[in-house]
């Protein structure tokens, strides 16, 4: 086998660990936990038994100094002192101990890895974020507001053929009668352009003095369930108030749809920019 190929062997390899790596760790503590509980277990039987020699030992001592000094009272001890208990048992545990701290080192291990990586994505983020921002403002820029809408329309319109109503459960949220689309989930439901207004209002009065709020906030408002992404995502004032923009398009049975857009979508480290 050539050098070449053994070295992209290795890398596909060490490639693949990496990837996994929290979930590897993760699985190693899991499993060396386990292995702790049932080597403790094991251990206790023959700790138990060398604490009984001990006590013995110490039983026999006591008996020999009273016999020494002509005492005829003996004081016997039931119970070992803690000091004498570790120092006698201690030796036992010993593999259980070590099983337990390489254990302990995988769950840290995994949980500074994926700190890592979710800082890693959060700057990926930002710097993608960044330059949407800095791209919509050219073409506004260059193109004028008014052209700049009607292409957000058509974008509106191909993301309603992509996920089409007729496919969907639409949600009835009982706070107005227009078919809506939100742009992040790709949900349908039935809402009113006055009253997301009005939602979006109060939860910027909420985000200036509770400093973010959650994309699973917005979606309570709405009076659409949560999602696993929402609580990951949100806005914080540091970064600007919450600014959603409408597009209409039709949805493939004929209906008027009011599109959901942001003008600045919520982040991943919406609750770390202090």
């Amino acid at each position: 086998m050539s050098k070449l190929r053994v070295s992209k062997i290795f890398k596909t390899v060490s490639g693949t660990l990496s990837k996994h790596s929290p979930g590897i760790l993760t699985g190693f503590g899991i499993a060396g936990m386990i292995s702790t509980a049932v080597l403790a277990v094991k251990a206790t039987p023959k700790a138990l038994e060398l604490i009984e020699k001990e006590k013995k030992r110490q039983n026999r001592e006591l008996r020999r100094k009273a016999e020494e000094a002509g005492s005829e009272e003996t004081c016997i001890i039931s119970r070992l002192k803690f000091a004498d208990l570790v120092k006698t048992a201690w030796k036992c545990y010993i593999p259980a101990v070590v099983t337990g701290s390489i254990s302990a080192a995988c769950l840290i291990g995994a949980n500074s890895v994926n700190a890592k990586r979710n800082a890693v994505l959060a700057t990926a983020y930002r710097l993608s974020e960044t330059a949407f921002s800095e791209y919509k403002e050219k073409v506004i820029e260059t193109i004028g507001e008014k052209k700049e809408h009607v292409i957000r329309d058509e974008i509106a319109k191909d993301r309603i053929e992509k996920n089409p109503v007729t496919t969907s459960e639409v949600v009835i949220t009982e706070k107005g009668n227009t078919l809506c689309y939100d742009s992040i989930c790709g949900r349908y439901f039935r809402s009113d352009i006055e009253k997301i207004k009005q939602i979006i209002n109060e939860l910027n009065r909420r985000l200036l003095s509770e400093m973010y709020i959650s994309l699973n906030d917005l979606y309570y408002e709405l009076g659409l369930s949560s999602t696993e992404m929402g609580d990951d995502l949100g806005w914080n004032s540091d970064e600007g108030m919450i600014e959603v923009d409408f597009s209409s398009a039709l949805a493939n049975d004929g209906t008027p749809c009011l599109v959901i857009g942001y003008n600045y979508a919520p982040r991943f480290d919406y609750r770390n920019l202090y």
